[in-house]
């Protein structure tokens, strides 16, 4: 099948890749443009998706405006027969869905229709979700909204952080959307539209989700630190410091919430309202990633200190 794919980050190079792999013609990829890095922001990098492109000599356009008509034109001249997207970044409208004569599809990472929107992996493990997974959708133009043609289910590991859930996402989503395009081909696929009354949404993140509140089980702080590792990470004043917390284990001690049960070379152990956290990384403001044994050598905390 002749596509055009539209994508930006790193999740949506195995979609790509197996599109590619698939033996499916690849007439050219749609991303953002490339960022300003580096301390002075004075050097570009391309998206993952763009040097996948080109190492595979497809085409690459990085629009800055997608509703001026130009990208209609450019769309129109490539021609393809579905348009698939996976984390673009960018909303199309209704003219280029309507494009395409088999439509444009989405690569979305959650069982829709829970978690529609920016960052459904991180809430996924923010609200201490068990299960996830991936949805391949028609695209409508209310956000995630459109029909469901397959989706593939996860287990959510219960030390697993928001990077490592993408990579393993990112995979199963490339595989589905194979699958799913065949279907779509053989004419054979399914299209089940979603159940409005069961619709949650995931927001982009922001710092206003950083600070931990110790009155809260240990359970979802350790569930806040993996959802918001590692930007924009969960933070706590640790010997009147403010620290990103990166590595945490869940334990059953007691204490009053926010009081220093342990602090030593096992890491820092803090009293929640239900169990109590064991903070094993941390980074200090304007200071680099450590163990927290390492911290506590050069700021030792007294049991009972209050976090």
């Amino acid at each position: 099948m002749r596509i055009l794919f539209m994508g930006t980050p790193e999740f949506a190079v195995p979609s790509l890749e197996a599109l590619i792999a698939a033996g499916h013609t690849v007439c050219g990829v749609f991303c953002q443009p490339d960022k300003p890095v580096g301390r002075h922001q004075n050097k570009l990098q391309a998206p993952p998706v763009k040097e996948c492109a080109l190492s595979h000599d497809i085409p690459v356009f990085q629009p800055v405006k997608l509703r001026d008509g130009t990208a209609l034109a450019l769309i129109q001249s490539l021609d393809p027969q579905l348009i698939v997207v996976a984390a673009y970044g960018r909303i199309l409208p209704q003219e280029i869905l309507d494009h395409p004569a088999m439509g444009c599809i989405n690569v979305h990472s959650s069982l829709l229709p829970r978690y529609r929107g920016a960052a459904p992996i991180n809430w996924a493990i923010l609200n201490g979700d068990k299960e996830t997974g991936v949805t391949i959708m028609h695209m409508a133009a209310a956000l995630d909204a459109g029909d469901i043609i397959a989706q593939v289910s996860t287990d959510i590991e219960p030390n697993e952080t928001a990077p490592q859930l993408t990579a393993r996402l990112s995979e199963l989503g490339g595989r589905l959307l194979v699958e799913t395009v065949a279907a779509m081909e053989a004419g054979k696929a399914s299209r089940t539209p979603q159940e409005e009354d069961k619709v949650t949404l995931a927001p982009m993140l922001s710092k206003e989700l950083s600070a931990m509140d110790f009155t809260r089980p240990a359970q979802a702080l350790h569930d806040q630190v993996r959802g918001l590792f590692p930007w924009p990470a969960a933070t706590a004043s640790v010997g009147g410091i403010r620290c990103k917390i990166f590595v945490t284990r869940v334990e059953a001690g007691k204490g009053a919430p926010g009081a220093v049960l342990e602090a030593g070379k096992n890491g820092l152990l803090v009293a929640c309202g239900e169990g109590s956290l064991r903070i094993l990384e941390l980074q200090p403001d304007g200071g680099k990633r450590m163990p927290a044994a390492s911290y506590l050598l050069g700021h030792p905390l007294e049991k009972g200190t209050s976090l």
